[in-house]
């Protein structure tokens, strides 16, 4: 073969590696792909979806506000991006109202460690601000997405309502509602979500979500009811009828779209627009060039694992940045962008000083991927059991608790 054949064939390699590097990636509620092992490019994602980046200037002006260190999760990037985050901390400035929405789409049984990482900074919202805070649960949803019946996608809600309310959130500030059973509870919620679908029409729901005339109009009609709950007029019974109380929602950056949408509406029906804090996708065990699958349980380390399956999915699955032997990992150290462990380790070892130790060290080739991933899975251990024994005490009367529409430990003027 000669020179030139081989050099063509090199260049031709690097135009298409190149190429694959460049490639958009793929981010909707449905869908989280990405063609770099590193995971999505959250700036590029940032100019795409129109939002600001969460930059020290904010966490600064938030910890002056809150007398306190923010929330770990901010200081690593992991809420990266929002939407009027300023307009909130002025909000508590001057001591007025808002409120917290987040949700979760009951798919499965259990819920994995991904679908924590809403909660668990939500929680720690309502504990700083000392605000209402409400939980949608898209059974509706999921009944028309997956092959699930009514009955399945609502019972699945009131199990994955236990894992939620394991996370501690405090019952008399927090409303969870299966919207199955709300929609017939509450009229107010059902004229909020009239109002909406009225102002956006097919062309629009299409562009903004991607559907297809092969779908449902169930899919169609649903934007508007994730967008229903931005509205404090939706609750009534929290809010003492009132709608001008805004919003905060903290959720992961593939649900914005919906939000998008409803920031377009809100001005047009006399409502606030939300607020949003956007977080990272939490990436699959075999790497971040996806987020993690409640379908696959091998992509998953699930909140109904045994410590001996955490231990074995990480120590088989979980993605590796570092060498393909030891001298070569001694020799180039290893890749903390890509390496699943450390990932991990990021969203759950609280521990900032641990953590950048590790990073140094297996940055240098001092530390090895086994010691690393054996420091994950103990971490990870003690999190899920100590989660585990929490739902256990979560009874069905306790979620009734939590599920029932009621005032809350709050009082608005009308």
């Amino acid at each position: 073969m000669s020179t030139e054949i081989v050099e063509q064939a090199v260049q031709d390699l690097k135009v298409e590696e190149k190429n694959l590097e460049e490639q958009e990636d793929v981010v909707d509620p449905w869908n989280v792909t990405s063609s770099s092992d590193a995971g999505v490019n959250y700036d590029k994602l940032i100019v795409k979806f129109g939002s600001s980046k969460i930059d020290q200037d904010l966490i600064s002006r938030m910890e002056s506000i809150i007398n306190q260190p923010v929330h770990y999760f901010l200081r690593r990037g992991i809420f990266f991006s929002h939407r009027d985050m300023h307009t909130i901390l002025t909000l508590y400035e001057q001591k007025k109202p808002f409120f917290l929405y987040t949700g979760r789409g009951p798919s499965s049984e259990a819920m994995h460690l991904g679908h924590l990482i809403p909660f668990v900074f939500t929680k720690w919202l309502q504990d700083v601000f000392n605000v209402p805070l409400v939980i949608q649960m898209t059974d509706d949803e999921k009944f028309l997405w997956k092959d699930l019946t009514l009955e399945e996608a609502n019972r699945l809600a009131y199990e994955n309502a236990k894992d939620i309310i394991a996370c501690g959130f405090d019952p008399e500030k927090t409303f969870l509602f299966s919207n199955l059973d709300f929609m017939g509870q509450c009229s107010n919620f059902y004229k909020n979500i009239c109002r909406v679908q009225k102002c956006v029409n097919v062309n629009q729901v299409k562009n903004i979500f991607g559907f297809t005339d092969a779908d449902c109009i169930g899919k169609m009609g649903f934007p508007a009811i994730q967008a229903a709950p931005s509205f404090s007029s939706s609750f009534p019974f929290i809010f003492n009828d009132r709608k001008d109380i805004p919003c905060l929602i903290p959720c992961a950056i593939d649900q914005d779209p919906y939000f998008r949408m409803t920031r377009d509406v809100a001005p047009r029906l006399g409502f606030q627009k939300p607020a949003l804090i956007h977080s990272v996708f939490f990436p699959a065990l075999q790497g971040a060039k996806s987020k993690m699958s409640a379908s696959d349980v091998n992509s998953s380390i699930f909140l109904t694992d045994s410590p001996k399956q955490i231990k074995d999915k990480i120590n088989k699955y979980a993605f590796s940045g570092g060498g393909q032997t030891v001298e070569e990992h001694r020799a180039n150290g290893g890749n903390c962008d890509v390496d699943v462990s450390y990932q991990y380790l990021k969203f759950f070892m609280d521990n900032d000083e641990r953590l950048e130790e590790i990073r140094k060290t297996y940055t240098s080739g001092e530390l090895l991927t086994g010691f690393l991933k054996k420091e994950l899975i103990e971490v990870l251990q003690k999190l899920i059991a100590d989660h585990q024994q929490r739902r256990s005490q979560v009874t069905d009367q306790v979620v009734r608790q939590y599920m029932q529409p009621r005032k809350l430990k709050f009082a608005f003027s009308s």
